[in-house]
């Protein structure tokens, strides 16, 4: 799949690292670093803007080697890029950590994901059909 974007960034483009990676670390783009406190968040900029086809949206999803390493996250994992969005996509980090983190120039910070999805057309009714699991929720099938 083609997908247009425009690199405001000093930053290649994202990539896969691996022929099977489903997602590529996206990195972030500002002058100079930003600290995160504990419990802080930031939104980071990328210098990244896409067009997606349609049925198509992009997730921006943590990279595992922060959030273990660090306790750095995505806030809003999975956050989504919706296909008539045109703007910078911009990363939502928070740090879960007791210390601080400095966010550098350039420094790998989520990976994003394209995946396709369908749209739902609602059907109202009064019952749905039975399963084994029912209305079972958290913690039903486990022990």
């Amino acid at each position: 799949m083609v997908v247009k974007v425009i690199n405001r960034s000093g930053n290649a483009l994202p990539a896969y690292e691996t022929p099977l990676a489903a997602g590529m670390d996206v990195r972030a783009d500002m002058p100079e670093s930003i600290i995160l406190g504990p419990l802080e968040r930031a939104l980071v900029p990328t210098g990244l803007f896409v067009e997606l086809p349609e049925g198509f949206e992009m997730q921006v999803r943590p990279r595992s080697g922060l959030a273990a390493k660090h306790g750095v996250t995505v806030l809003n994992a999975p956050g989504t890029i919706d296909a008539d969005y045109r703007g910078e996509i911009k990363v939502i980090l928070v740090n879960l950590s007791n210390t601080a983190f400095e966010i550098k120039p350039g420094e790998r910070i989520a990976q994003l994901v394209v995946a396709s999805h369908e749209r739902v057309e609602w059907q109202a009714v009064e019952v749905l059909s039975d399963t084994e699991r029912g209305n079972g929720g958290f913690g039903s099938t486990g022990k």
